[in-house]
C-alpha cells in the first residue's frame, strides 16, 4: 500500500498538535450537527409526519430522512475530494463545515406538518441531504489533513484523535439530548424545545468554520503542487483504473466502523427506549458514557496501530467489540442494574473503529489520497450506515435480537479482513 510523503520528524511538535486540536474540535461540532438529528428522531417523526399512522412507520418514515443523510454522502464526498485533491485540502476542509452549519441552522427554523402539510417533510429531507453532502467532504478529508501534517510513524495518533475529535461530537450530541429531556417536559419539546440543539449546531458551526481559517495547508499537498505531481485528470478515475484492490478493503472496513457507530451508538439510545423500557433521560445518560468511553478507545486504538500495526488491533478489536455488544445487549433486558458498565465497555471497544483510517489513508497515493478515502468510505457508508437503521427497525419485527445480530456478523468480518492487512506496524 503506498503511503503520502509525510515529515520526517517521529514526535508530534507543537505545530502538530495545534493542528490536531483545531482539526478535531471543528470535527465534532460539524459530527454534532450531522447527529443531533437521531436524538430526536421520535419527536421529528411526530411533528413532520400525519398523525394517527402507526409508531413503529412514523419511526422508519424519520429514519428514512435520517439516511438520506448517508445516501447524499458519496456525491458531497466525491465533488470535495476531487477539488480538496485538485486545489487543496484547506479549501474543501473548510466549505465542508460552512455547509453543514447552514443545512443544521434551516433544521432549526423550519415549519412542521401542522403548519406547511406535506411540504415540511420535504424540506427537512432537503436540509438532511445538504447535511450528508457537507460530511461527505468533512470525515475523509479530516483524516487526510491531518495525516498528511505528521510524521508517518504517527498517523495511527493522529487518526486516532480526530476520529475522537469526531466521536465527541457524538457525545457532545448526547450531552445535549439528555440536557433538553431533563430540562423540558414532552410536551415543551414537542412544541419549541426541539429546536434548540439544531439552533446551538449551527452557532457551533459558522464558529468553526472560523477555526479553519487558523490552519495551514498540508506540507505534502504543498509539496506535491510545487513539483507539478497534483492529478491532471479525474482523480476519482485513478482510484478506480488503479486502486481498486485498496477500494474494496477500505470498504469493508467502513462498513464494520458504520455498523459499531449507527447501532451500538446512535440507534441504541431510541432502542433502549422502545425496546427494552428505559426511559429517555436514563438512556441518554448511559449513551452519553458510552460514547465518552468511544473518545477514549479511538485515541487508544491510533496509538496501539503505530506500535502494533492494522492486523493485530483489527483482529482483536473485533473479537473485543463482539464480547462487549453482545454482553451488553443480551444482558441488559434481565439486568438494567449493569447498563452503565456494559454500554461503557461496548462504547470502548467501539473506539477500535479509528483502525479504518488509519489504513485507508495509507493505502492511496498522494495525489489522490483524498478522493481514494472520500469514495470508499462515503459511498460503504450510503449504503450501509444509511440502510442500516432501515434494515434494522424492519428485521425487529421478525428478530428482537436483530440489532446484536447485525454487530456481531459484522465483527465476523472485521476479524476475517485482519488477516488480509499486512502483518508488520511500519507497512
Amino acid at each position: 500500500m503506498n503511503a503520502p510523503s509525510a515529515p520526517a520528524r517521529a514526535r508530534l511538535s507543537g505545530a502538530d498538535m495545534r493542528t490536531l486540536g483545531l482539526s478535531a474540535l471543528g470535527g465534532a461540532l460539524e459530527f454534532y450537527d450531522f447527529i443531533i438529528f437521531v436524538y430526536f428522531v421520535v419527536v421529528l417523526g411526530n411533528l413532520f409526519f400525519p398523525p394517527g399512522i402507526p409508531d413503529w412507520l412514523v419511526q422508519l418514515q424519520a429514519f428514512g430522512i435520517f439516511a438520506a443523510g448517508y445516501l447524499a454522502r458519496p456525491l458531497g464526498g466525491i465533488v470535495l475530494a476531487h477539488f480538496g485533491d485538485r486545489l487543496g485540502r484547506k479549501r474543501m476542509f473548510t466549505l465542508s463545515i460552512f455547509l453543514m452549519a447552514l443545512s443544521t441552522f434551516g433544521i432549526a427554523c423550519l415549519p412542521t406538518f401542522a403548519t406547511l402539510g406535506y411540504a415540511a417533510p420535504l424540506l427537512l429531507l432537503l436540509m438532511r441531504v445538504l447535511q450528508g453532502a457537507a460530511i461527505g467532504g468533512e470525515v475523509p478529508g479530516a483524516w487526510v489533513f491531518v495525516s498528511e501534517h505528521v510524521a508517518r510513524r504517527r498517523v495511527g495518533l493522529a487518526c486516532g484523535i480526530l476520529t475522537a475529535g469526531l466521536t465527541a461530537g457524538i457525545l457532545m450530541g448526547a450531552l445535549v439530548a439528555t440536557a433538553i429531556n431533563r430540562s423540558f417536559s414532552p410536551a415543551e419539546i414537542h412544541d419549541y424545545a426541539w429546536r434548540i440543539p439544531f439552533a446551538v449546531g449551527g452557532v457551533f458551526g459558522f464558529f468553526a468554520v472560523y477555526l479553519r481559517s487558523w490552519l495551514a495547508e498540508t506540507p505534502v499537498f504543498q509539496q506535491m503542487k510545487a513539483r507539478k505531481e497534483l492529478s491532471h485528470g479525474l482523480p476519482i478515475a485513478v482510484v478506480l483504473r488503479d486502486h481498486l484492490k485498496a477500494v474494496t478493503v477500505s470498504m469493508l472496513l467502513t462498513w464494520l466502523l458504520s455498523a459499531s457507530i449507527v447501532v451500538v451508538i446512535l440507534m441504541t439510545p431510541t432502542l433502549l427506549q422502545t425496546r427494552y423500557g428505559i426511559s429517555a433521560p436514563t438512556a441518554l445518560t448511559a449513551n452519553s458514557f458510552a460514547t465518552f468511553f468511544l473518545t477514549v478507545g479511538c485515541v487508544t486504538t491510533g496509538f496501539l496501530c503505530d506500535a502494533l500495526g492494522a492486523r493485530q488491533v483489527l483482529s482483536l478489536g473485533s473479537v473485543g467489540l463482539a464480547l462487549t455488544a453482545g454482553a451488553f445487549f443480551y444482558l441488559v433486558p434481565t439486568r438494567p442494574d449493569l447498563l452503565l458498565p456494559l454500554y461503557s465497555a461496548a462504547g470502548l471497544l467501539v473506539g477500535m473503529i479509528s483502525v479504518v483510517p488509519f489504513v485507508m489513508v495509507r493505502a492511496f497515493p498522494p495525489s489522490v489520497a483524498f478522493s481514494g478515502v472520500s469514495f470508499s468510505y462515503n459511498v460503504s457508508y450510503a449504503v450501509f450506515g444509511g440502510l442500516t437503521p432501515l434494515f434494522v427497525t424492519l428485521a425487529l419485527q421478525v428478530d428482537p435480537m436483530a440489532h446484536a445480530h447485525y454487530v456481531l456478523a459484522l465483527c465476523a468480518v472485521g476479524f476475517v479482513l485482519s488477516f488480509f492487512l499486512p502483518k508488520d506496524a511500519t507497512s
